[in-house]
This record gives structure tokens, sequence and C-alpha cells, in this order.
């Protein structure tokens, strides 16, 4: 269940310029400049090859600030959106998704002691937690959603993970209900990967699935390239729709990667959707 490979690494890095705000006044301007120009780089090698002086320099400030929930939160993401994108290394992957949730699950525990509380609760007890949730939490919410689906990803083969998803979609599905458009729509897309991993014959709802990936394309109003690899990727190959497949991919590679914020996500997302075209008549 490869469920998220694709889909962590940048929606996780849009947000990052925010820790700035949580930085001295003296480096909040490089902080934020410095996420700014990571999200506009074209060259993903650059990126791999600086992210983890980012991280030291995160984690430096986690230790200085360790009840910091912004910059807990920034940490999370950054370690998942380095994890997900460039860790192949499977017990390495493992050991970083651990650390990305686990500086979620603090940020959580801090600001959101009654959800932290019922994490590991049974779904039902959970959901009038989640309820009662208010917008003005959606982004801990979601950010503690993105670093456990992450550490869901590289721990596939353990059931204990896997038996977690309904928690995460809950999760998924309250950030919905709160503001469908948060992040133009990112919790559609793990919406729809997560709904389109069991085909109809084995009683899954892929146009479920579908409908989650139509909408966060309506959301992204196009520009985001990484949603048309996802549709392709987990509905279209699922159904065995090559059509489609094949249009959303062939838009990718047609569109203009260069959009303010999202160069490096489209530039990942174009890399990806090439690798798929190429495989389409085998798979097909």
């Amino acid at each position: 269940m490869n469920m998220i490979r694709y889909l962590i690494p940048f929606f996780l890095l849009v947000n990052l310029s925010g820790c700035a705000s949580i930085i001295s006044s003296a480096t909040q301007k490089m902080a934020d400049n410095l996420s700014l120009a990571m999200l506009n780089q074209d060259d993903l090698q650059i990126v791999k090859a600086g992210s983890p002086a980012y991280l030291i320099m995160l984690d430096s400030f986690i230790e200085g600030d360790p009840e910091n929930v912004s910059m807990l939160i920034s940490g999370s993401k950054l370690y998942g959106s380095y994890t997900s994108a460039f860790v192949e290394d499977e017990e390495r992957a493992k050991r970083l998704a651990e650390k990305s949730l686990s500086y979620a699950h603090r940020a959580l525990c801090l600001d959101l002691k009654s959800v932290c509380k019922m994490l590991n609760s049974k779904l039902d007890d959970l959901l009038p937690i989640l309820a009662k949730i208010d917008k003005a939490d959606q982004p801990l919410l979601f950010a503690y959603a993105s670093a456990w689906a992450g550490w869901i990803q590289v721990n596939t083969g353990d059931w204990n993970a896997i038996a977690q998803v309904p928690k995460l979609t809950a999760m998924l599905n309250r950030s919905v209900e709160l503001d469908e458009s948060y992040e133009d729509g990112a919790a559609f897309l793990y919406l729809g990967v997560l709904a389109s991993q069991i085909p109809p014959s084995l009683g899954g709802k892929p146009e479920q699935g579908r409908a989650h990936f139509e909408k966060a394309l309506l959301l992204s109003a196009g520009k985001n390239l990484m949603v048309n690899v996802l549709f392709a990727e987990h509905y279209c190959r699922l159904v065995f729709d090559q059509e489609l497949h094949d249009k959303l991919l062939k838009q990718v590679l047609a569109a203009d990667i260069n959009v303010p914020g999202l160069t490096l996500v489209n530039t990942l997302a174009r890399k990806r959707a090439t690798e798929l075209l190429a495989e389409s008549s085998d798979f097909f």
C-alpha cells in the first residue's frame, strides 16, 4: 500500500514559510526567503542536498523552545517532506517519518489535548472529539494528519499501522468540513488516494476516490500538477482507465511547471508523470 509516496512531499512544504514567524525577528526574513526559495526551485537535487541543513536548523530551534507549537509543526512538515521525496532506504525512512510524527504529536498534545488523549481510543470515541474542533485548529489538525499519513506510508508492512487508516480518514474528513479549500483542497488528495486502494471486485469504492480527485482538481485550479499524477496513478490504474490516465499525465507534461509556490511540487509531478506514461502500454 504505497499510498502516499508522491502525495506528501511538497504539500507539507507549502506552508513552511510560516515558520519564519516563530523565529527571532533578526532571522524571520532569512527563514521566509529560504522556504520560498525551496518552493520555487526546479532542481530536485539542489533541494535534496540542501534540506538536511535546514532540518538541523529547525531541530536546533526546537531544542531551544521545545513547547513552541508552530516550530514543532514546521519541523514535522519538513521531515515528512524530505523523507517522502528523497529517502529510499526503508529503515531510514521509518526513522525520519517517526520523527516527523513525534513533532506533530507533541504539537497536538500541547494545543489539542482532547484529541491527543483519544488517539488510541476507538474510532467511535474519537469522532465526537473531532466534531468539536473549530477552524482555528485546522492547521494543526491537518499537519498531524499529514505526518500520520507519512508514518503509515513507510510502515505499510505493519497491520497495526494500516489499522489506523480509519482514524486518519476521520481527521481528513473533519478538515474538509472545516474548510474544504484549505491548502487548495489538499485533504481531498489524501482522501482520493485512500479511497483508491481497493478494487470494486473486493468491495472497494473507487468512484468515491474519483470524486475526491475531481474536487482537488477544481480547488487547485489546475496549478498543482501533482493532482493529475495522483489521480492517474491511484484511480485510473485501479479501474484500468488508460484513456483518462494518459490524458491526465499528458496535461502535466504540457503544463508550465513554474508557478509561484508550486514549482518544486510541479517538478516532481512532471518527473513522475514521465515515468507513469512510459509504463502505460505495459500496465494497461
